[in-house]
């Protein structure tokens, strides 16, 4: 399957923009000070948990999109540049 340019770069955009949320997102959880991610004895809380684990698993989903756009802009790239190179002919022979 070929991707488009532009969806490449949705592609691409979202797993940076997935990475920028969910880090930010753990960052906060990590210095919860409201008692649901910690309790009073300072050990993680089910509500920890369960939340880590999504975090963890939109940085691997969004790792996934984010190289499949990558990926799809470099194949766009290199077709690009094999038809420029073989549009030009040599001008003397």
């Amino acid at each position: 399957m070929k991707l488009s340019r532009p969806l490449s770069w949705f592609l691409l955009a979202f797993g940076a923009w997935s990475w920028v949320i969910w880090t930010t997102f753990v960052k906060n959880l990590w210095k919860d000070g409201s008692g649901l991610a910690f309790d009073s004895a300072g050990d993680p809380t089910a509500y920890f948990w369960v939340h880590l684990t999504l975090a963890v698993t939109s940085f691997l989903l969004g790792t996934g999109v984010g190289a499949i756009g990558f990926r799809s802009l470099r194949h766009l790239r290199g077709e690009q540049t094999a038809a420029a190179e073989s549009s030009v002919t040599p001008a003397d022979e």
